[in-house]
């Protein structure tokens, strides 16, 4: 774990671990109204999608930009991203 903090994969704040890809969810989801690019951001947070997927969508590129943009600022409220993980997270029993 320590050495994926080292690498950027997951961002510490006093204790609570993110992942990067979580904080892009987030970001992509609060980043518009429409619901097609809400839908694409869930799906990422869920696994459906990835990244470089969404990267070839161009009705998203501009949204992914600004999103990875913000987390690279550390513009991201911890305690946002992990009620939106809990409420749209599907979990597998």
């Amino acid at each position: 774990m320590v050495e994926l903090i080292k690498k950027g994969s997951f961002h510490d704040w006093g204790g609570f671990f993110v992942d990067k890809v979580t904080c892009i969810a987030y970001l992509l989801y609060k980043s518009s109204k429409n619901q097609d690019i809400r839908e694409k951001a869930i799906q990422l947070l869920n696994g459906d999608v990835s990244i470089r997927e969404l990267k070839r969508n161009v009705s998203i590129q501009a949204h992914l930009v600004i999103a990875e943009s913000l987390l690279k600022k550390n513009k991201v409220d911890k305690n946002q991203v992990q009620l939106f993980a809990e409420e749209f997270m599907s979990v597998e029993v």
